[in-house]
């Protein structure tokens, strides 16, 4: 085999395209939340998230002419990830409860608010 032959069975994406729809995207996640629906927001927000992930993974990375498995160990970081969040989200993102006290975050603000108040002589 010729080393020609490796690169000639895969051709390059025009990146430039590509660019240009990742692009496209931005303006319209940057748009989207200005519309003021929540579900226009949502999918605006996550969705086109997800999209350009997806894009810029496959062709910049060159994911899509990978092996298969690649995509799936990726995957299957994604979903440790999700798991992870779902794990620690119960505790991290609570506010208040039944024999619960926030006891690290009333001290660093009151000290930083303390040390940006005005001194009165």
């Amino acid at each position: 085999m010729q080393p020609d032959d490796a690169h000639s069975k895969h051709s390059h994406p025009n990146y430039l395209l590509i660019w240009g729809i990742l692009l496209a995207l931005l303006v319209v996640s940057i748009i989207g939340p200005m519309v003021g629906n929540l579900t226009v927001l949502l999918i605006t927000a996550f969705g086109i998230a997800v999209v350009k992930a997806v894009m810029v993974g496959a062709y910049f990375m060159h994911l899509n002419i990978e092996r298969r498995y690649i995509w799936y160990l990726l995957l299957m970081c994604v979903l440790f990830l999700a798991v992870l969040f779902a794990g620690v989200a119960p505790d991290v993102m609570k506010k208040e409860g039944t024999n619960w006290q926030n006891v690290s975050g009333p001290a660093p603000v009151e000290a930083a608010h303390d040390a940006h108040a005005p001194a009165h002589h």
